[in-house]
């Protein structure tokens, strides 16, 4: 024929057992895993999703002794079903590298690698291969440290408190933390640096320190469930979510409202599936739902109070769990942070009214008689309104915290909630310990009704917390301290 009117190849598609697929049959059936398109001579194997990775890396601190957990992200695969091999650097002979590989392999072959003291100094890499459970792979990525494994800060607060909590719980038991782990947020400004933690080394305060150090304290728990406040966003994302989920726990964010710090919740998989979530932010829950009308009626009577309550951005995280091992057993688990401020009192009680009301509408209303377990900063000690309210079940329109910033904003009610809560971890002498302050402002509390405390994991001692001066210190992440208790089912 004329130039340029070449062959046009014959094109056919035939299946995994070497049929022909027919013109007629649509794409999502004919396109078949292990199918061979013949183009005149080539021939393609179709690949029908393969497993592949769309994003693998590893934190920017490496601390010997403390666990490394990869962030990995893919599709069409599982972490659980990914193969993974770690390398470390060759160590310089006389300055140079061996001749050969720069990279020996380690004995771990697991999803986390803890290195040891003999790795200071020198770089990772991971290889991933990407797997689905059913014998596909994908094909390997790579990924090497942006710098060396360092010298850790030897002993922590939470060693000793791990001896306690070496094995997850038996399925009758759950096992929580309450923990404000100090957003980056508030730990790294200017008045957190000089005024607030003077006594602190300032690398201490960096997110990457704090975060190794944070991720090993919380793995070491075996929990079942963990409420933690004052979680970056980028840190539940980048490091908490990952290393969280290489250990089995599956993680809930709810970000405050204008703010880059919020709550998380994070329960084990194996022991609990998520049934439905709750969450509210105070201000907008008592401006538009009916369930707080009569409150909201009740404080439109103190414009200065209403006014404050209505500008906080807390926000309230509720999570309704099922026991995987006894679908009759189910949870609802709150977790909250309330305002902060030492004569704010009043606000707290009206964020703890709306709180009540969620939860009962929750826990009463939407899943009757479920047992409650509600963990947080509740930035209120125990003779405090807010967690006389919350133990007894009312406060008295005459209670001192009504007028706790002064008499011109006061706002007297009474208020009652049908729980019957106890302070799991009892009164300890402190939660929160900084240069000025110290008070126990955290608490868990569970349905007595329900659940008794099986155990308290004590809290490091006095001279543990002191022996830097005071929180965070090298060698603890947060200025709270986290709350460990094994709960059982009546």
């Amino acid at each position: 024929g004329a130039e340029g009117e070449a062959a046009v190849p014959a094109v056919r598609l035939f299946s995994r057992d070497g049929a022909a697929v027919a013109e007629e049959v649509p794409n999502a059936a004919a396109w078949q895993d292990g199918a061979v398109l013949h183009i005149g001579d080539a021939r393609y194997r179709v690949e029908r999703n393969p497993p592949s990775l769309t994003e693998l890396s590893l934190p920017r601190s490496l601390l010997a002794g403390f666990p490394v957990c990869p962030k990995v992200s893919a599709e069409f695969a599982a972490p659980q079903h990914c193969v993974f091999r770690w390398f470390r650097e060759q160590r310089p002979a006389g300055g140079e590298f061996a001749a050969g590989e720069a990279w020996v392999e380690t004995a771990a072959a697991e999803r986390v690698f803890t290195p040891s003291n003999a790795l200071v100094g020198l770089r990772l890499k991971l290889r991933c291969t990407p797997g689905d459970g059913k014998q596909r792979y994908g094909p390997a990525r790579e990924v090497e440290s942006s710098g060396p494994v360092e010298a850790g800060p030897g002993a922590c607060t939470f060693d000793a408190r791990h001896l306690y909590t070496q094995k997850v719980c038996g399925h009758g038991y759950v096992r929580a933390v309450s923990y404000n782990i100090l957003a980056d947020t508030y730990a790294q400004t200017e008045f957190s640096r000089t005024v607030l933690y003077p006594y602190c080394a300032p690398y201490a305060l960096e997110i990457d320190y704090r975060q190794n150090l944070l991720k090993k304290e919380l793995v070491g728990y075996s929990a079942d469930l963990i409420c933690l406040q004052e979680v970056d966003k980028s840190v539940f994302v980048e490091s908490l979510a990952p290393a969280l989920d290489a250990f089995g726990l599956e993680g809930l964010f709810r970000i405050k409202e204008k703010q880059h710090e919020g709550l998380a919740t994070f329960y084990r998989r194996d022991k609990f599936s998520l049934l439905s979530q709750h969450d509210i932010a105070f201000s907008e829950a008592l401006l538009s739902e009916p369930l707080h009308k009569e409150l909201c009626e009740q404080l439109a009577k103190y414009p200065l109070v209403q006014e404050k309550v209505l500008q906080r951005s807390s926000v309230l995280q509720v999570s309704v769990l099922q026991s995987t091992a006894d679908s009759s057993r189910k949870l609802c688990v709150a977790n909250t942070h309330l305002y902060w401020h030492p004569k704010g009192g009043n606000i707290r009680l009206i964020q703890i009214a709306v709180a009540m009301s969620h939860i009962k509408h929750v826990a009463c209303d939407l899943y009757p008689s479920i047992p409650v377990i509600f963990c947080g900063d509740f930035n209120s000690t125990p003779s405090s309104g807010t967690y006389s309210f919350i133990s007894s079940g009312g406060i008295a329109e005459d209670h001192e915290d009504w007028i706790s910033n002064g008499e011109e904003e006061r706002c007297s009610m009474s208020l009652s909630h049908p729980f019957k809560l106890l302070s799991a971890c009892g009164e300890p002498a402190y939660t929160n310990y900084v240069g000025g302050f110290h008070g126990c402002l955290d608490y868990i509390f569970i349905d007595r009704n329900a659940l008794e405390v099986e155990q308290v994991i004590p809290l490091p001692s006095h001279e543990e917390i002191t022996t830097h001066h005071a929180l965070p210190s090298v060698s603890h992440p947060s200025d709270h301290i986290a709350l460990i208790c094994d709960l059982k089912w009546k």
